[in-house]
């Protein structure tokens, strides 16, 4: 899924316009509760970062010291930024089920500098449309708080599962966007990466339609 590359010199990008209390949650849908990380996230992170299936087109699974790791990475772009990669509670049923969220894409990347968003869910939350209505909310909060002109989404080609939810957000394929991951070797076959896009005209005509 998309976030697949997080790194501690990431440039953080465009401040939100407030400071955000970090004791309150952050963004509520219907379903989810996306908030900052708590310590009792980590063990569940740490299982879900190490599960096959969540991570099929990702190149490792990550051992307990890198999932700590990128949590303390998400902290402290929410610390410099506003945002992040929120951690992504179920009120009532879950306490913990993945991120979704806003990220700076890598700099050595073709279409940087740019704001991903992207999301990582435990399996067995998959098919019910968690990711899509968090990163809808991630989505207004982009361009109504940030002021941001356009966000990205990109992940390996063989990734059907996240395609379709960038779909549903109203991203738009970019084929020229596309790359080889610099970071993967050639032959590997999650070297191939797609992008979609979506600009702020698009994502307002996409509201007005629902």
């Amino acid at each position: 899924m998309p976030a697949s590359q997080l790194t501690p010199d990431a440039n953080p990008g465009p401040r939100r316009r407030a400071t955000l209390d970090a004791s309150e949650p952050m963004l509520r849908t219907e379903q989810t509760l996306m908030r900052r990380w708590r310590a009792s996230d980590l063990e569940p992170f740490a299982a879900l970062n190490a599960d096959a299936d969540v991570m099929e087109h990702f190149p490792t699974l990550l051992t307990r010291a890198e999932s700590d790791a990128m949590v303390e990475r998400i902290e402290a772009c929410f610390e410099q930024s506003g945002y992040g990669l929120w951690a992504v509670e179920l009120p009532g049923e879950a306490a913990f089920v993945g991120f979704v969220g806003l990220w700076p894409v890598r700099p050595e990347l073709p279409f940087a500098p740019a704001l991903e968003i992207g999301w990582r869910l435990a399996a067995p939350y998959w098919g019910r449309g968690i990711a899509t209505e968090a990163a809808r909310a991630a989505m207004a909060f982009a361009f109504e708080d940030c002021d941001l002109d356009s966000l990205v989404s990109y992940t390996a080609a063989t990734n059907v599962r996240s395609m379709r939810v960038m779909a549903r957000l109203g991203m738009r394929r970019e084929p020229a966007d596309d790359f080889e991951h610099p970071q993967l070797e050639e032959g590997n076959p999650l070297r191939p990466h797609i992008v979609y896009r979506i600009d702020r005209a698009r994502w307002e005509s996409e509201r007005v339609a629902e």
